[in-house]
């Protein structure tokens, strides 16, 4: 099983303009923060979602007796902790954010 490192990236918008052509991204100029919180969010909700169903397929075939080395039922339920934390932490980052842009005054 290869772990799969994680990729720095230089700021947030990277992350939304990696699958947009420039055409389109010109097109989108006011919607390019909302399309890369949006991804954010969705990608940290799959990642939870794949680690999760790879816990469960790994504590199966331990049950069953058919995994080679149960040490990767100890790693997978890291990864899905780990998943789920990085989850509830942009969620509160994001509702920190909300309520600070709420006590502006203009």
């Amino acid at each position: 099983m290869f772990i799969t490192p994680i990729q720095p990236w230089s700021r947030v918008g990277d992350a939304a303009a990696s699958g947009q052509t420039s055409a389109s991204s010109q097109s989108l100029k006011g919607q390019d923060g909302v399309s890369a919180f949006k991804s954010i969010f969705e990608e940290a909700i799959n990642n939870v979602r794949e680690t999760d169903q790879n816990l469960a397929k790994n504590q199966y075939l331990l049950a069953t007796g058919q995994i080679e080395d149960p040490h990767t039922v100890g790693i997978a339920a890291s990864q899905a902790q780990l998943s789920i934390d990085l989850l509830a932490a942009l969620r509160t980052k994001a509702l920190e954010a909300y309520n600070e842009i709420m006590r502006l005054s203009l």
